[in-house]
């Protein structure tokens, strides 16, 4: 009987955190989106230069054709992974695949909690919220050491490594998650590569590319679990 109290007097807790999170979460991306906007209106407003609003409604479009695949997809997958504290912030933040993603993924396994359950809610929101924090602290020693470091950063022979920084950093973000079942990570990256290589145009197009990418691998997933491979 005890038990039972507790978990209801857990799970009552639990949505009211949710609900105050949804609040503060939608209010943080409503604000958020208002600042993108702000600033670059407020600069034309002062500065006599406003935009010629066709010209900018039909480039918004042309963006928005290409990119929103991206978008659905990202929420769709990343949300449920991330629960929602978390999501809200990592939206806010940005950086979801490259930072934010494998900070709640190592924090799960640290702590040992299970996706969809309150627990990962919350180690979630935790370490993205920290993630978010020590980024800001790292860029903003970045902005302040610039000038200082500018002979050190330009100097030829660390060009190489900085040509090289982008593909180290997913190569070594990718390995970690297809090592774990590398059947299903081969399949559909062989898929497109051969796509890539034999219509070349197709490397313009890689928001809806994902839609192909990700079913193939739910498809593979599905049959592999079905077989009991997975």
């Amino acid at each position: 009987m005890e038990n039972r109290v507790t978990e209801q007097a857990k799970q009552a807790y639990y949505e009211q955190y949710m609900g105050r999170t949804h609040i503060w979460g939608r209010a943080g991306v409503g604000l958020g989106i208002l600042l993108l906007l702000a600033a670059p209106l407020a600069m034309g407003l002062v500065l006599g230069a406003g935009p010629n609003w066709g010209a900018a409604a039909m480039g918004f479009l042309q963006v928005a054709l290409v990119y929103w695949t991206s978008g659905v997809v990202e929420f769709l997958v990343y949300a449920p992974m991330l629960g929602g504290g978390a999501s809200y912030l990592a939206f806010i933040t940005g950086n979801l695949i490259n930072l934010k993603l494998p900070c709640a993924t190592n924090a799960r396994e640290i702590c040992g909690t299970e996706v969809g359950t309150p627990e990962n809610d919350i180690v979630s929101t935790l370490s993205v919220a920290t993630s978010s924090l020590v980024t800001v602290v790292v860029l903003m020693l970045g902005v302040l050491c610039l000038v200082p470091l500018t002979p050190v950063l330009e100097a030829p022979v660390l060009q190489p490594a900085f040509d090289t920084v982008i593909p180290a950093l997913f190569g070594a973000l990718a390995f970690k998650y297809f090592s774990k079942s590398p059947l299903l990570a081969a399949a559909p990256l062989a898929v497109m590569c051969v796509l890539f290589v034999a219509v070349p145009a197709l490397i313009g197009q890689v928001s809806f590319l994902i839609l192909l990418g990700g079913g193939l691998s739910i498809a593979l997933a599905w049959l592999m679990f079905r077989r009991g491979r997975l």
